[in-house]
């Protein structure tokens, strides 16, 4: 009985200490971060950018123009990022009201979360870090639905 109980305990406490750092505060942290991503492009606010993406960004995706075309791989920088946010829906005036932005929390740790968005343009999975007790996007994967 001593053995079982000891094991029960054990588990007990390693599942406590894997969240043990996590809090309602980081949840909305690494939600506001990815929200401050979209909404940067979305509102031509390439500060939210700058808020939320850590400047050694790893960025790539995948897109075609149409389903006979070959799928192409396309990199980003954080500068590039931050340029794209200032001109993307620019000659529109930010994008339309009804633009998706569903962000979906995938996992959160104390230091390391990972988050999948829905936008206009595909979707976007996310690897987000604590920095300064910040949360960050460091690695975007990105691809392009297909209408």
């Amino acid at each position: 009985m001593k053995t079982v109980f000891s094991i029960l305990a054990a588990f007990l406490f390693l599942g406590a200490t894997s969240v043990a750092g996590q809090t309602a505060d980081d949840r909305s942290g690494v939600e506001r971060a990815v929200l401050d991503y979209v909404e940067g492009v979305y509102e031509v606010k390439p500060e939210l950018i700058e808020r939320s993406v850590h400047p050694e960004l790893k960025k790539f995706g995948f897109a075609r123009r149409s389903p006979e075309d070959e799928w192409q791989v396309i990199p980003m920088t954080y500068e590039q990022l931050v340029e794209l946010a200032g001109g993307y829906y620019k000659d529109e005036g930010g994008a339309p009201a009804d633009a998706p932005k569903k962000v979906e929390i995938l996992d959160l740790l104390n230091q390391t979360a990972s988050a999948k968005l829905t936008a206009s343009w595909g979707v976007d999975y996310f690897h987000l870090a604590k920095y300064d007790g910040k949360w960050k996007i460091v690695h975007v994967l990105w691809q392009r639905l297909e209408e």
